[in-house]
């Protein structure tokens, strides 16, 4: 056993321990890297996550004095077919104009004439004959477009514009400049080449220029609307930045760098924040906007036939519109541009716009501090760490409990860090990391414990029983290695007069003879739950109740040593008539077994251990083995051993002090189970073997002698001829010569 357990530093060998630490740790740096190389698309799990939070909180919604003017299903079914005359939307924005609107932003381009124009009319019936004086009547009216335009350049209007990547349309000429306090944001900015404008007379007429694009994520998911663009060299502003700037009547608008507004974590020329007239908006360096969008609210929008009514007074119009940012788009089927966003697959542009216009005003930013990254990336390392360092030494509930508590408290964090400061903060790379390292660390541990299994198996197959195994490969934590305290029983089985049995037969006869003897002998103890420790030549040394616990172990050892002088009986008439086999006439073994006090565990030095025991206890039991020749018994115990063992057939031998030891114990010899201590022949031998003993031990050696000689068939009879003749070689040394005052009854024995 001491070959098996050869090198051992602790309960298993070193890779079972630090395998699954390494892999674990491979993970935290792995998942670390991707996190700060920041490769796109890995970013999307986190995107998701900002769309649960806003689902489960949207924004309250409250009144920043933006209103959309929604081109509805019921406005077209009232106004007629889309696209209206430019002398309707004239009307309407003169309307708004008047009510005192702040701003109107059109999130619609008129980039083509007017084909309901007098004069596109005209154009049309020219070379039609007879309609000579028709058309002179339509030319003599006025231009649509040039109408609109007129209430235009009335009225506070933001024109819209759409960017192309393709290079093509118009340049832009806005109406008022964008400064930049740094260094230019050429790189983090989104670049285009391309415009599709409304016609250049209304682009003249309007006090502002803004651009209606909105790209979302790699997704399709508007989660940041832009706020700035470069437009061929140059910045421009989206339609709800201009909006700001016109209604506050700004000269322009103040774009921050990184370099520019002192802080250095990031890139140079990375926009930092926006300034409008009254209101910083803190952006991404790509010069976006993070959308916390709303609850739904019914009270933002007025529908546009509501404002072109004639039922409608101007006191009541004045109330709803003075001194409020007017987005005019559409929500009718067919005609909305649509967006999605993480609360509607079916947005209208125009929302996000108003939406965008709305946090600004309210001061009410979603942000994604620089220092994000970096505490993400923190967390990786440390959670992920101490989960693949604790995660091997603890128990499976314990990892799991370690592992949930993390991510729960990550989650938890990123969850507060939303709702209560409008942070945007990752949890799925922490997360992600500890689920990770969770689920390799208990695939390999799961993996490893079926090495583990294998490895006992290899170790104990042979000294313990299949059972037992198969409980210490199932749980191995009961393994108690390197060295405890256990109540214990011992067994020392020896054959007698092996050395001339040695002298007998050839060295390979004597191995044949052994492996005959023990191979059944071993079985029988494994079978009882015992562990056998080694063999010293023809001894066999096994013990109960280690490594695990058994608490049956007294009567396991005692029946065990009983099934073997049974076995050996049997042994003793099958073997020689083999052919071949090696087996001497009437082969006897003497078995000690006591129980007490051991210390069981890995023992030995550095270069060679061994799953053993020591202690008086065992020291003992080897002593008793020695005593069964003397008193002619097969199996001889302990009073520790036989206060355990109620029920069996027990008889009291002697008071003995063995060899090496001053204190004395009363022995036993094992005769047989319960059954033959119920019989009537074992309760006679008993009932006249305490008599003679009193009698014995009261110094009454006539008396004692007589019932010796009158008992000596029932002796006989019970295998114990042997320890009749010891008493009365004894008696007659006794009676013969004086005998102390101090005499005890207990016989002190000269050899082992």
């Amino acid at each position: 056993m001491s070959r098996i357990w050869s090198g051992l530093t602790g309960w298993w060998p070193e890779q079972f321990r630090t395998g699954p630490t390494v892999a674990g740790l491979l993970v935290v740096f792995g998942i670390a890297a991707l996190q700060f190389s920041a490769i796109p698309g890995f970013e999307r799990l986190g995107l998701m996550v900002f769309d649960s939070y806003q689902n489960a909180a949207p924004r309250a919604y409250e009144d920043a004095g933006v209103r959309i003017i929604d081109i509805d299903e019921e406005s077209v079914e009232r106004l007629g077919q889309w696209p209206w005359s430019r002398t309707e939307i004239a009307r309407l924005t003169q309307r708004l104009s008047d009510a005192g609107a702040a701003a109107i932003a059109f999130d619609v381009v008129f980039s083509e004439p007017d084909r309901t124009s007098p004069d596109q009319i005209a154009g049309q019936l020219e070379d039609q004959a007879g309609n000579a004086a028709l058309v002179r009547s339509l030319l003599n009216l006025p231009n649509s477009d040039a109408v609109l335009a007129d209430s235009f350049a009335l009225a506070p209007v933001v024109s819209g514009f759409f960017l192309l990547q393709e290079e093509r349309g118009e340049s832009i000429e806005l109406p008022s400049g964008m400064a930049v306090l740094g260094s230019p944001p050429i790189e983090s900015v989104e670049k285009y080449r391309g415009t599709v404008q409304s016609l250049p007379q209304l682009r003249e007429a309007s006090a502002g220029l803004g651009s209606l694009s909105i790209v979302g994520d790699t997704d399709g998911i508007l989660r940041r609307a832009p706020m700035v663009f470069f437009y061929n060299g140059q910045l421009v502003p989206s339609l709800s930045l201009e909006a700001l700037r016109v209604a506050q009547q700004a000269d322009s608008i103040l774009v921050k760098t990184s370099d520019g507004s002192g802080e250095t974590s990031g890139a140079s020329g990375a926009v930092v924040s926006l300034r409008v007239g009254d209101f910083d908006v803190p952006t991404t360096a790509a010069g976006e906007l993070w959308m916390h969008f709303s609850e739904p609210a019914p009270e933002r929008t007025i529908p546009a036939w509501q404002i072109l009514s004639d039922d409608v007074l101007p006191e009541e119009l004045r109330a709803a519109v003075e001194g409020q940012i007017m987005f005019v788009g559409a929500s009718a089927t067919g005609l909305r541009d649509l967006v999605s966003t993480p609360q509607s697959d079916n947005e209208p542009g125009v929302t996000v716009h108003a939406q965008a216009a709305e946090q600004i005003i309210l001061g009410h930013f979603l942000t994604r501090p620089d220092w994000a990254p970096g505490l993400e990336f923190l967390l990786i390392i440390l959670l992920g760490g101490l989960l693949a360092i604790l995660l091997p030494k603890a128990r499976a509930i314990i990892g799991a409990a370690i592992g949930a508590i993390a991510t729960v408290a990550v989650a938890a964090g990123s969850w507060v860090a939303f709702d209560q400061m409008q942070y945007l903060l990752d949890p799925t790379w922490p997360i992600m990391t500890l689920i990770l390292v969770y689920a390799l660390q208990t695939l390999l541990s799961f993996r490893q414990e079926e090495q583990q299994r294998a490895y006992i198996h290899t170790a104990f197959d042979r000294y313990l029983s299949p059972e037992m195994v198969r409980q210490i490969a199932a749980n191995p934590e009961r393994l108690q290695l390197g060295g405890e305290e256990r109540e214990m029983t011992v067994l020392f089985c020896d054959i007698r007069g092996f050395s001339r049995i040695s002298e007998q037969y050839g060295p390979k006869e004597v191995i044949n003879f052994l492996t005959g003897f023990l191979t059944p002998m071993c079985n029988i103890l494994l079978d009882r739950k015992a562990t056998v420790d080694k063999f010293i030549g023809d001894a066999i040394l096994a013990f109960w109740n280690a490594p695990l616990d058994d608490p049956d172990q007294f009567r396991n050892g005692a029946r065990a040593a009983l099934q073997m002088v049974n076995s050996l009986e049997r042994l003793n008439q099958e073997q020689p008539q083999k052919a071949g086999q090696v087996w001497p006439p009437n082969v006897q073994i003497g078995i000690g077994m006591n129980a007490g006090l051991c210390c069981v565990g890995n023992m030995g030095s550095q270069q060679r251990l061994s799953y053993t025991l020591i202690g008086d206890t065992v020291n003992i039991a080897s002593r008793f083995e020695g005593l069964t020749k003397q008193y002619g018994v097969q199996i001889l115990i302990g009073s520790a051993l036989a206060a355990h063992l109620q029920g069996f057939a027990l008889l009291e031998l002697d008071r003995v002090k063995v060899v090496g030891r001053d204190a004395s114990d009363t022995v036993f010899a094992l005769l047989g189970d319960e059954s033959m201590n119920e019989g009537t022949d074992f309760a006679m031998l008993q009932s006249q073997h305490d008599k003679f003993l009193a009698l014995y031990r009261e110094q009454q050696w006539t008396a004692a002698g007589d019932l010796l000689n009158q008992q000596a068939s029932v002796y006989g009879d019970a295998g114990l001829s042997v320890l009749v003749e010891v008493y009365r070689e004894r008696i007659d040394e006794l009676s013969a010569g004086p005998v102390t005052k101090d005499w005890d009854g207990v016989f002190e024995a000269t050899q082992k």
